[in-house]
């Protein structure tokens, strides 16, 4: 009878551990939990630098498939991101185009209202400015689109 009590109180205080060992593991950081579970020869920096370099890489390389952009490790990874941003950068430029067009034609309007009689030379300059305007632009495009495609 005695050996059954201490059997059935073991069991009961086994089971009382595991219960609260489960409502522990929920409050614990599981990178303190993934520590705890390894052995001490395989907690060298070495090996845990590995995984976390292995985990990063593979979250680095799902999130750029799922964007359509297929890359096969992180310094690819890094490089199409720099080409993209690179891109963005340059088109920038295009924005610049649009307003020294706005700014040229704009000044053609405010001359041909002033003096009237110089419309046509007035035009002929508001013309060239927007050939100059308009390179600009396109020069910021093709930068964008070297960046993108051929390299």
């Amino acid at each position: 009878m005695f050996t059954a009590s201490r059997a059935t109180g073991a069991v009961a205080r086994l089971g009382a551990q595991q219960r609260m060992l489960s409502t522990a593991q929920a409050r614990v950081p599981s990178s303190i939990l993934a520590a705890a579970r390894q052995p001490a020869a395989a907690r060298s920096g070495l090996l845990l630098n590995g995984a976390r370099n292995n985990f990063a890489n593979n979250m680095v390389r799902n999130a750029m498939q799922k964007r359509g952009v297929v890359v096969e490790s992180t310094a690819a990874a890094i490089l199409t991101a720099a080409k993209m941003q690179g891109a963005g950068f340059a088109t920038m430029g295009l924005a610049g185009a649009g307003v020294g067009i706005g700014t040229v034609f704009g000044s053609l309007i405010n001359g041909v209202a002033r003096n009237p009689a110089l419309r046509g030379q007035l035009f002929s300059y508001a013309v060239l400015g927007f050939a100059f305007a308009e390179a600009t632009g396109l020069f910021a495009l093709m930068v964008a689109f070297l960046l993108l495609y051929a390299y």
